[in-house]
């Protein structure tokens, strides 16, 4: 087994809170596999923070356009939430995402090429942005979805959302759309969650239940009910609608006739680990280098 890296250890710690004597151990018993030494600990109840998604730290916005029968959402980032509101950032974001949805592009190396205004790319105007800003400026993915009914929202800059909906209001639309906003459900229903993912989880179940030392009956009434509890959790028709938590959002889509038939959700930074700036060390590095 190669060594594991300390730069796997920082990440496993910042994914699971835990101390970094028993990340080095979690992941050597991996194999080095972070998600496997994640699954573990959860396994273990030791890391109770490891259901986290990844680190939301990279600044920037969540740009949505959209025409007739189609959406597209688009995440630029930058450094700094100070940027993100400057008028020329805004400017650049919001004219790359109408160039992408106006040809149907969402690979980030062919919205780069594309033309951007005065003979240069889009690649060659984020340059000179940077250079104009100071600030390091990417365009990093791209979603579309279709359909006949979108319903648009934003929270802030940093999470967007579009659902395609058949049947209902657009004041249930955007309802909806605040919805996944707010909960991030995995899938519209239990069918559409992830086979893969639906397993992972069951295996994290069943073993925690089987570390309770009840009988078998008990355990598998256990694992039933942590099952259909994730799944409760992580499908948009399960959860409580946002407006009434008294009513599950399935109920409120059938009380209309309406129908979710999809959604996209993105949020600024998700994955991206920012680099934590230690100040202190910084200036004792500078004094060293000077005093050398």
């Amino acid at each position: 087994m190669s060594q594991i890296s300390a730069k796997t250890v920082k990440e496993l710690r910042d994914r699971t809170g835990l101390g970094m004597m028993e990340c080095k151990k979690a992941l050597e018993e991996a194999g080095g596999d972070i998600e496997l030494a994640i699954d573990n600990l959860r396994k273990s109840g030791q890391a109770k923070a490891a259901k986290k998604a990844g680190n939301i730290a990279a600044d920037g916005a969540i740009i949505i356009t959209q025409n007739a029968d189609k959406a597209l959402l688009l995440e630029v980032n930058c450094q700094t939430d100070f940027v993100a509101k400057d008028e020329n950032f805004t400017a650049f974001a919001n004219k790359v995402a109408e160039l992408a949805l106006a040809n149907n592009i969402t690979d980030v190396a062919a919205i780069s090429a594309l033309p951007y205004e005065d003979g240069v790319s889009v690649e060659e105007a984020r340059v000179a942005l940077v250079q104009k800003i100071g600030e390091n400026v990417q365009v990093r993915r791209a979603e579309i979805i279709e359909g006949t009914n979108l319903a648009a929202y934003r929270h802030g800059l940093r999470i967007g959302v579009v659902v395609s909906m058949d049947g209902g209001s657009s004041e249930l639309g955007k309802s909806v759309a605040m919805q996944v906003a707010a909960f991030n459900p995995l899938a519209v229903n239990e069918e559409n969650v992830p086979a893969d993912i639906l397993a992972r989880e069951k295996d994290i179940i069943e073993a925690k239940a089987k570390e309770s030392g009840k009988s078998e009956t008990v355990i598998e009434k256990m694992i039933t009910g942590g099952i259909q509890k994730y799944l409760n959790e992580v499908t948009l028709v399960n959860q409580p609608y946002v407006i009434d938590n008294d009513k599950k959002v399935g109920d409120v889509l059938k009380a209309e006739n309406a129908t979710v038939i999809s959604f996209k959700r993105l949020e600024v930074g998700e994955g991206i680990e920012k680099k934590q700036e230690d100040f202190a060390a910084e200036v004792a590095a500078a004094q060293a280098a000077a005093q050398g």
